[in-house]
């Protein structure tokens, strides 16, 4: 019988085999995104010892460091040390760039480049340094290793976004994100040509930045976490010179108990606040009936304008439900005075009061959803959280819009998913063109309830990337298949732009075992996800103080292995997979069949562990009916009714969550067993 390990080995680098056997079928380029126009040449250029990079015509620092950032991250790929600069045989790789970008980053500025490699020569041109940034990432991604040395196959490409507005949040207030989460973070944007970092600054957990007209703002509310204003001022030098911009967010009336705690005369109930420990919709709103209000906000507000310099400012407004508005006799007697039928008309006063105190400083406002209500000014954007239909009400009432429904990445959904979503859906082909044109693009969401610097990576890569196609690549790249062929490609090519998830993930399954060989482990983690969209909250009790070290946070949120498992059962089930193809899917199932055996002595060993015991258990029963499905579809001998029954309900009870995590490979065993109905 195969070791563990040995067993282990085949199951990985079969899933290889089989995803770069496919790659050399397809004929695109297997990066992310996809470009917008490319034609293949004749012969390849090759990364060796002479590589050299010339800047003429136009240059500034941002350009010289980001070609040092690219020599780096070429050296990584390859091995080979580029940093000499008197090199034989002069630079290989021009840049070209016509002129200088706008000194604030601003929306819609052309972000276009043209690159060219040939056998001999590469060049990249730009109308602009941020059009420059986006073509060395695509080289970067080009490079290929083969018999012949680290090779780029000669293409002309010819490159643009869809959308000029592609982003990602990153919540900061309920769990703080260090400052190098979030470095490493927009590393990974500028690798797959994002361009928006929405940073969500305070929420009922926590403030997170540092006031000096409000100091007990970070004082009282952040428990000591909170990024000063020269940090900031830092990222924001770091993003420019990825070609990203900052838009901070500030929640408002709602989220905001940490404002509060500090400050609790800004609030519509009775003090003393507290910071919120657990997740979850708060009742606690600012007053919108009292001057005192605005004059604070007014004075924070132009502040943080100060200090942030882009063009759009966030100030929330989503999920704020009114009760401590309805428990307060004052603030209904004001309703009743002006005239404010409900909450909605009452907030919809406080969103105008604040985003005039915005416009002030010469801002374009950003919020949620709720912020649209029927007297919202044009200039207002929405970003919807709702779905496509808010979205296209949006823009037909004359509002721009983001989308960042189907882009919640902390919901664990499936590459797939997000991919499917676009912010130009059915809903939007009924606006006219002009109309379609306030959707301005969309952004990842990564709400941190349930992660922390530690394993947010992995919740935001590789999946993001395949969001980062859909709002930069034409419309009509929408090919699953090719997709996940290249996903694979980048995840790997995101190590070289400083992203750890996957060595995180490693370092959380050895920590939970110890000492102990970690093989077992990790085979059970392949066939494991954690649960979708909203269930982790019922599942088990969640506060700020809970440790996030367990399983459920060390496996990704989609199992590769469980995804070309399915697959395979798929083709299998319709009678059409190769000889290969039963055999791997029989050597995985014997895989998660045996794991138990090697398995279980080792998880009594630690309180991470000792939970998983059902789940390994679970994995060994359902690997057994797998494979008694597979001996019945190859010798065409059905499973008798009784033992199908049987099965199934196994089948049927293994579908639930079992310490807080899915057992992916349940449903393609059910697939083998309904194939085996005569």
């Amino acid at each position: 019988m195969l070791s563990a390990r040995l067993l282990l080995a085949v199951f990985t680098s079969t899933l290889l085999f089989t995803t770069s056997a496919t790659l050399q079928a397809d004929t695109q380029l297997s990066i992310m995104p996809l470009p917008a126009h490319a034609a293949p040449g004749t012969g390849s250029f090759v990364v060796d010892g002479t590589f050299q990079v010339r800047i003429e015509g136009y240059t500034e620092p941002r350009l010289e460091r980001a070609k040092d950032r690219f020599l780096a991250n070429l050296t990584s790929k390859t091995g080979i040390p580029l940093w000499l600069n008197d090199r034989p045989g002069g630079p290989k790789f021009i840049i070209k760039t016509e002129g200088p970008s706008k000194e604030i980053q601003q929306l819609g500025e052309d972000e276009s480049y043209h690159l060219e490699v040939s056998p001999t020569q590469v060049t990249l041109s730009a109308p602009n340094p941020l059009g420059i940034l986006h073509g060395l990432q695509t080289f970067l991604q080009l490079v290929d290793t083969t018999p012949q040395g680290f090779t780029i196959a000669a293409v002309t490409i010819h490159d643009s976004p869809r959308f000029p507005w592609r982003g990602i949040m990153i919540d900061s207030g309920r769990h703080f994100m260090p400052l190098e989460v979030i470095r490493q973070t927009l590393d990974g944007m500028e690798a797959v040509k994002l361009n928006v970092f929405h940073w969500h600054l305070s929420e009922n957990q926590g403030f997170r930045i540092e006031s000096k007209l409000y100091p007990l703002l970070q004082e009282k509310g952040s428990d000591g976490n909170y990024y000063t204003q020269d940090q900031v001022r830092d990222i924001i030098a770091f993003a420019r010179d990825r070609g990203i911009r900052v838009i901070p967010e500030f929640d408002m009336p709602g989220h905001s108990t940490a404002w509060f705690v500090g400050y609790p005369d800004l609030a519509s109930g009775k003090s003393p606040y507290l910071i919120e420990r657990k997740w979850g919709i708060f009742d606690p709103a600012m007053d919108p009936t009292r001057e005192s209000t605005y004059d604070f906000l007014d004075a924070f507000i132009g502040e943080m304008t100060s200090l942030f310099p882009d063009a759009y400012f966030h100030i929330g407004g989503d999920e704020c439900n009114g009760k401590e508005w309805d428990a307060n006799p004052r603030i209904q007697q004001y309703m009743r005075e002006h005239s404010l039928k409900d909450n909605a008309a009452l907030q919809a006063y406080f969103t105008g009061r604040v985003q005039k105190l915005v416009t002030k400083r010469g801002k374009i406002t950003i919020g949620w959803d709720e912020v649209l209500q029927p007297d919202t000014p044009k200039d207002v954007v929405i970003q919807s959280w709702r779905g496509p239909d808010s979205l296209a009400q949006a823009a037909q009432r004359g509002n721009r819009g983001i989308l960042s429904a189907g882009y919640y990445i902390d919901l664990n959904q499936p590459a797939s998913q997000h991919y499917a979503a676009d912010p130009l859906t059915e809903a939007a082909a009924k606006l006219t063109p002009e109309q379609q044109r306030n959707i301005l693009g969309g952004e990842a969401t990564m709400w941190s309830e349930f992660v922390t610097p530690e394993n947010v990576g992995s919740r935001i890569w590789p999946r993001t990337a395949a969001i980062a196609e859909r709002l930069w690549s034409p419309k009509e790249v929408t090919d699953i298949d090719s997709m996940y062929r290249r996903l694979a490609i980048v995840s790997n090519d995101l190590i070289h732009s400083g992203q750890t998830y996957q060595a995180i993930h490693e370092q959380m399954l050895q920590r939970m075992v110890g000492a102990n060989d970690v093989t077992s482990l990790k085979v059970l983690a392949s066939a494991l996800e954690p649960p979708k969209e909203y269930a982790r909250e019922s599942l088990a009790s969640y506060d700020s103080f809970t440790p996030l070290n367990r399983m459920v946070d060390a496996v990704p949120p989609e199992s590769n292995w469980a995804r070309e498992f399915h697959h395979l059962a798929s083709l299998i089930a319709a009678g059409k997979a190769s000889p290969e193809q039963w055999a791997q899917a029989r050597e995985w199932l014997i895989l998660w069949r045996d794991n138990d055996a090697r398995l279980q002595p080792i998880l009594p060993h630690s309180d991470l562990t000792a939970e998983l015991e059902p789940v390994s258990h679970t994995l060994n029963q359902t690997a057994v009916i797998g494979l008694s499905a597979l001996d019945s579809l190859q010798n065409h001998k059905p499973v008798s009714a009784s033992v199908r029954q049987q099965q199934l309900s196994f089948l049927k009870s293994a579908e639930a969550p079992q310490a807080v995590l899915l057992d992916m490979i349940v449903p393609s065993v059910k697939l083998l067993l309904n194939a085996t109905t005569p």
